[in-house]
């Protein structure tokens, strides 16, 4: 398994400089960037990682970098820092999904504490994770109109209610569930909808699997 790395993104150079050496001394690797801009140009969601940042920054702020990264449905853990924080900051922060913030000066032993309790579940995770990415990589292998026949099966529908809906027969439901099933590497009905399910989450259930794929 990869080793984890943390991402340190803060303008204030002193700081980024200041926490990679805390971290380096205990074996931690660490990637810094001035910007968010610079972060996501080099950001590998595949890796397993975390991510410290910086609230008030130029062009873009902490807060607005993890709307983006929340629009991408990233599941890379975010610890805020700020030398300008308040309680409505901190509660926005952990609304939106960051896993903790620290108000500068922090302290350094409690940061590095929540670092590596972070990056332990980060590596718990990190196989489920890639799991997921290829599943959601092997969904855009389907064609539309496995796509369709797919919504029907999420549902529960036979073949010939699918081929009712769909205006084909049912013996071209048949193929078409046999071919679904072969490039989402499901052998039945019931780990298709599992896999399918802890790929998109249960919001596929009420939406359709061009939408998610798309």
């Amino acid at each position: 398994m990869e080793k984890p790395v943390v991402y340190i993104v803060d303008d204030d150079e002193g700081a980024r400089t200041s926490l990679a050496w805390l971290l380096n001394s205990v074996n931690i690797l660490t990637e810094c960037y001035g910007s968010a801009s610079s972060f996501l140009e080099a950001y590998n969601p595949n890796h397993p990682s975390c991510l410290v940042l910086d609230v008030r920054m130029p062009e873009i702020s902490g807060f607005q970098l993890q709307e983006r990264l929340n629009a991408i449905a990233s599941e890379l853990p975010i610890i805020f820092v700020s030398g300008h924080g308040d309680i409505p900051m901190s509660v926005r922060a952990l609304q939106n999904g960051a896993v903790d913030f620290f108000e500068k000066p922090y302290n350094s032993q409690q940061m590095l504490d929540r670092i590596q309790a972070t990056l332990k579940q980060e590596l718990i995770r990190q196989p489920l994770r890639v799991k997921r990415a290829t599943f959601r990589e092997r969904m855009k292998l389907l064609s539309p109109r496995e796509l369709d026949v797919l919504d029907c099966m999420l549902r529960g529908d036979v073949s010939k209610v699918i081929a009712r809906q769909l205006n084909i027969s049912a013996r071209t439901v048949d193929v078409h569930r046999a071919s679904i099933k072969e490039k989402l590497g499901c052998q039945s009905s019931a780990a298709l909808v599992h896999d399918v399910v802890l790929a998109f989450g249960a919001d596929i259930l009420n939406a359709t699997c061009r939408s998610m794929v798309l």
